[in-house]
């Protein structure tokens, strides 16, 4: 199967790895041409997926219309900022090509308060594409490496169990799904919780309090997913509870890291001034505050995330904020 991948990141670059490795012949597709000239000069994603080889006969290009009118399957690999200009490129290049590959979208962010998912954004600006969604607990270097991972694919159109079964391999099981938006949903809001399970890494709050912390951040999790249409089984499954676990716990986890450096005392500028990678939760943490607050859903942690990251507020008079709210029933 001839696959594009779109966006050149860590993730991006793992999954044209991957796909190449089981079979596939794979073209990646950077944003810059700067980027895509170090790629093909020195045969590795120097800023992102470091001292992992691309093999020779991997196709690097940031040509977007042969890229896309070579594909029988495309992957969105990119950050979810960078999503509407490149479906804006994938419209003008269709303009010029007949072929419709099937689009499969990797992004785990939302920038909007709208709450404008990945889906949302590619039904409105390039309707004529049949998409799903790729995720689950997949750190990008273990892909690259071939380690073993589980994923699911949802899917609401088109036929799913044959993209399962050639993206399937003896290293990634893959799961079909068909609630595109809760897997969308879960992919996101893990992104936020992390943040705050780093902040908890970064305070140095020991193992009891991080336990609570992923206790309630998940019950949290569950709760605004359903809310806004996911299905609760899924975010139980890999793209939730799974994703959770993996983001909020791994130490290559960026948007962990981004919150242990921020409950270690240092300014969100700072961190953004070294950080190249995207970290998704930032502006999805944003989003979902916003929208919560303005349909009074009860989202105590993202609130108080949001309040560190954007209001300004001290961590510690968050954390007993958060501590000292009324008593309750668990349940």
């Amino acid at each position: 199967m001839k696959i594009t991948v779109f966006g050149a990141g860590a993730w991006g670059t793992a999954m044209a790895l991957y796909c190449h490795r089981i079979g596939h012949q794979v073209t990646l597709v950077p944003k810059f041409t700067e980027q895509a000239d170090i790629m093909l000069s020195k045969r590795e994603n120097v800023d992102f997926l470091p001292e992992i080889s691309l093999p020779a006969d991997m196709g690097i290009t940031v040509d977007v219309e042969p890229a896309l009118g070579s594909a029988e399957v495309a992957l969105i690999g990119c950050p979810s900022i960078g999503l509407v200009d490149l479906c804006e490129d994938i419209k003008r290049a269709g303009g010029k090509t007949s072929n419709r590959p099937f689009l499969i979208s990797l992004c785990k962010g939302i920038q909007s308060a709208n709450l404008e998912t990945a889906s949302a954004i590619i039904r409105r600006i390039i309707p004529e594409f049949e998409f799903g969604v790729l995720s689950g607990p997949t750190n990008a270097r273990e892909i690259a490496l071939g380690l073993p991972a589980a994923m699911v694919l949802a899917v609401d159109s088109g036929d799913g169990q044959a993209l399962q079964r050639a993206l399937a391999s003896q290293s990634i099981r893959i799961y079909t799904n068909n609630d595109v938006i809760g897997v969308e949903l879960a992919g996101c809001l893990k992104n936020v919780y992390a943040i705050g399970a780093g902040m908890c890494d970064g305070l140095k709050f020991g193992d009891n309090a991080k336990a609570a912390y992923l206790t309630r951040a998940l019950r949290e999790m569950v709760s605004i997913g359903c809310t806004f249409g996911g299905s609760r089984e899924t975010f139980y499954g890999l793209s939730g509870f799974g994703d959770f676990v993996a983001t909020c716990m791994g130490q290559w986890s960026r948007n962990r890291t981004f919150g242990s450096r921020v409950g270690a005392g240092e300014s969100v500028e700072e961190i953004f001034k070294t950080q190249k990678a995207a970290v998704e939760g930032y502006h999805t943490s944003h989003a979902f505050y916003t929208v919560c607050r303005e349909r009074g859903i009860d989202a105590p942690i993202i609130s108080a995330i949001h309040a560190v990251l954007y209001e300004g507020q001290k961590i510690g008079d968050v954390v007993k904020g958060l501590v000292n709210r009324p008593l309750k029933s668990e349940l």
